[in-house]
């Protein structure tokens, strides 16, 4: 029985995911306040009724999205912002790592970019949680830092929105530059680094 239920289970996961790879799909080229039910369940082969077993409506199957884009990224938060190296090296992890997770889900980035300021609120919120948690996890890392000696919790997690708005604009930067030549490519993590390395700048100068 119990092998039956895990087979049971697996396939309910597998079509699930299919619905959520095929709205990222059909999302690279419309908003998701224009995506239709129809639309997703034709693109996995089932019978509109069967999007029900797995999402109340597409608004849910977005704040899905929402998370897998984004759930994934909090465990590298501290590896970018650590005390490890000076403020340059970490501007240069923090670069690559935008970088390369822009070449490796394109279609994730695009998404977030399109629907954060998008019709359909309660992805705006999912997007604006993981965002709100992102800063927080920023703002802790950043205590750790010798130069954070002396601000406080409220100051510490405004520097942390500056740096998580600058990673998303960088995001959106690399993802505009995709198909660009390397050089291109290599003009947008200089704009970037130099972007962050400004913030970091008046962040020494604060306390002053």
């Amino acid at each position: 029985m119990s092998h039956t239920l895990g087979i049971r289970q697996a396939q309910k996961q597998k079509t699930r995911q299919a619905f959520l790879d095929a709205a990222l799909g059909l999302l690279e080229e419309q908003s998701l306040s224009s995506l239709g039910l129809r639309e997703v369940t034709r693109a996995v082969g089932v019978a509109p009724t069967a999007f029900y077993r797995h999402f109340r409506s597409t608004a849910d199957l977005g704040v899905a999205l929402v998370e897998e884009a984004l759930g994934s990224l909090h465990p590298m938060i501290g590896t970018t912002v650590s005390p490890a190296g000076d403020s340059d090296q970490r501007i240069g992890r923090a670069v690559d790592l935008i970088a390369r997770h822009v070449d490796a889900y394109p279609a994730h980035v695009r998404f977030i970019a399109r629907e954060r300021h998008g019709g359909v609120q309660s992805v705006r919120e999912a997007i604006g949680a993981q965002l709100a948690r992102f800063a927080e996890e920023v703002k802790a890392e950043l205590a750790k830092h010798p130069e954070s000696a002396g601000w406080s919790d409220d100051d510490l997690l405004m520097l942390a929105g500056l740096y998580v708005d600058q990673m998303l604009m960088t995001a959106s930067l690399f993802l505009g530059a995709l198909d660009a030549p390397e050089e291109e490519r290599a003009r947008v993590a200089d704009v970037a680094a130099r972007r962050m390395r400004l913030i970091s700048i008046g962040r020494h100068h604060w306390l002053g």
